[in-house]
């Protein structure tokens, strides 16, 4: 029987205690992407955005168990995070200011004509409407402070103000990146006050700009 990897378990990053804040170092890792904008609640956009990103990600996981003998679990969905006022996150959760990039992560023996098999395999009946947006990219965060948020979304505000505003700057750190998130549990299945959310920020020396 071929080993099934679980990157989730054997990757150092994907580790956060509940109520404090860590700093990581995050090695490069490439994902499956697509972008969107607005709130993820009422967006057509962020729901075809998952539409397009499962059935690439799970046709590429059969291919490297058929093809190269190397087997995996699809890791959990993350998304990166901005707006133009980030205090649209942490103020006054303006959804429909936010801009995204959701994630799957692959391993990193995938390479870029697997992919390209894969979207034109997903797309053989029935193509996603976002198909097409589906890419794969290296993402390099390096130093990052993260936490395990339990609870439903909108009651991160207050984490991430305290990781922003307190814990960074006392940490002689400044924010360097996008927000990001890493969703371990299911928001369509799983009631918002057990939802499993790691917060991660990435950052760099110095005081804030």
């Amino acid at each position: 029987m071929t080993e099934k990897i679980d990157l989730k378990k054997t990757l150092d990053s994907y580790r956060a205690p509940r109520g404090e804040f860590r700093i990581v170092d995050v090695p490069d890792l490439q994902y499956l992407m697509i972008d969107g904008h607005g709130d993820p609640n009422t967006s057509p956009a962020y729901s075809e955005a998952l539409e397009a990103l499962y059935p690439v990600a799970y046709k590429l996981k059969f291919a490297s168990k058929r093809e190269l003998g190397r087997d995996y679990v699809v890791p959990p969905l993350e998304g990166l995070w901005w707006a133009d006022d980030m205090a649209a996150f942490t103020a006054s959760r303006d959804k429909s200011q936010w801009d995204w990039t959701m994630m799957l992560l692959v391993p990193d023996w995938i390479e870029t004509a697997m992919v390209a098999d894969a979207v034109a395999q997903a797309g053989a009946k029935a193509p996603p409407a976002r198909l097409a947006d589906v890419r794969l990219e290296g993402l390099s965060e390096g130093r990052c402070v993260q936490t395990l948020h339990v609870g439903s979304f909108d009651d991160e505000a207050p984490v991430l103000a305290r990781m922003h505003e307190e814990f960074i700057p006392a940490q002689g750190l400044r924010m360097a990146g996008r927000h990001h998130e890493i969703y371990f549990s299911d928001f369509r299945t799983v009631a918002p006050e057990k939802l499993r959310t790691i917060l991660r920020q990435p950052v760099t020396p110095g005081p804030p700009q």
